[in-house]
């Protein structure tokens, strides 16, 4: 069952995090803007309010929260109600797919996985932004996830961890990228 409830109850505290920790965000960003492909087409998946799509430049994304869609769409994102686990997409549609801070909110991050390569074109990329358990930052958000109203429902998972899902759910011909958020804030 997709983990909504934190976006669908606390959509304006999202939103005001990255206004508050506007160097992160850009940080973060950049970083993401550096793995993806110069040419070819994009989607999001875990697309939330588009504030990384909107950026940079992706039109289509996939979101289970209503009240992160209502965003995405006034951000000029093409956003189609949907979990990771699956993509309503035909096959080989797009060159590469995005995925900022979702895999820990995953049901099943394998299929989530398998899911995104199939959408992908021959040689498309899927790049994965996301919080290593191991990373300090990781650790804290552990420590303190009861508290959170953003990551109580979540599942950290290690970069071993991350590159297992992608390695056993990867078909032939696929790039691999990841980036660990856990180092920039």
């Amino acid at each position: 069952m997709p983990k909504t409830e934190p976006f669908d109850k606390n959509r304006d505290r999202y939103e005001n995090w990255f206004e508050v920790n506007e160097y992160a965000y850009q940080s973060e960003l950049n970083s993401v803007r550096e793995l993806l492909p110069e040419t070819g087409e994009g989607m999001e998946i875990g697309v939330g309010s588009g504030l990384f799509a909107g950026h940079l430049g992706i039109r289509y994304g996939i979101e289970p929260s209503a009240k992160m869609r209502e965003l995405a769409v006034k951000r000029g994102i093409e956003v189609v109600d949907g979990t990771g686990e699956a993509l309503p997409y035909d096959d080989g549609r797009f060159d590469y797919a995005l995925m900022v801070t979702t895999i820990c909110f995953l049901d099943d991050v394998g299929s989530s996985m398998r899911e995104a390569y199939r959408v992908l074109r021959p040689k498309g990329s899927l790049i994965i932004g996301y919080v290593d358990k191991q990373s300090a930052l990781g650790k804290y958000y552990l420590a303190h996830k009861n508290g959170s109203v953003s990551y109580q429902p979540v599942t950290f998972y290690s970069t071993d961890e991350v590159l297992f899902f992608s390695q056993k759910s990867r078909i032939q011909g696929f790039q691999f990228q990841a980036d660990d958020f856990s180092s920039l804030t």
